[in-house]
């Protein structure tokens, strides 16, 4: 544990900073899985609509530090991948 002042502080800080980038973390996480459960299920419907709703999350996930612009990239496009794939 730290002494000096400034240091429990920034411990402080750093737990405040890591519960939020988790609770930002799992967001994405469940919208990712709507997208792959509406997939599964075969609903293509339903899959565009979930894809349509986690784009943004993701995305926005970049500029809060969360996920890099690589990782983003690769999920929506695996993502966009299987809903289109689906038989209408």
């Amino acid at each position: 544990m730290a002494n000096i002042k400034s240091a429990r502080k920034r411990a402080r800080q750093a737990e405040k900073t890591r519960r939020h980038n988790m609770g930002m973390r799992s967001l994405m996480r469940t919208k990712i899985k709507n997208v792959v459960k509406a997939c599964d299920a075969g609903d293509k419907d339903a899959a565009a609509a979930a894809y349509k709703d986690a784009v943004p999350v993701i995305d926005s996930m970049i500029n809060k530090g969360i996920v890099t612009k690589n990782k983003a990239a690769r999920h929506k496009s695996r993502l966009n991948e299987r809903v289109k794939s689906l038989a209408v």
